[in-house]
């Protein structure tokens, strides 16, 4: 994985709502079947919230929840339409249909 694949990760498992660090990680385990490890965790959400695309809601605890903003929906969302396309052509040439 690359590192903007670690942050797609991050924005998509935040577009269903605001998450802190282990929520994300477990949304990302229930989408890709995998983990984030710490660094690339942390340093997506930290690399994401430079961008200006999360925001952290403040303190509850230990936990730090973020959100997407504006404009990390739009950023997700092209970014999204994106990689269907790539999937689209990509299995149209192997022959098979996307779902």
């Amino acid at each position: 994985m690359q590192a903007n694949d670690s942050q797609t990760l991050v924005l998509c498992a935040l577009a269903g709502g605001p998450l802190h660090g282990y929520a994300i990680n477990t949304a990302i385990e229930e989408l890709n079947g995998e983990r984030l490890g710490p660094g690339s965790l942390y340093g997506a959400l930290a690399r994401l919230e430079a961008k200006e695309l999360i925001e952290a809601l403040g303190e509850s605890g230990r936990q730090r929840p973020v959100r997407l903003t504006l404009a990390g929906r739009e950023v997700l969302e092209r970014e999204l339409r994106s990689m269907a396309r790539v999937a689209e052509v990509g299995l149209r040439q192997l022959g098979l249909r996307p779902a």
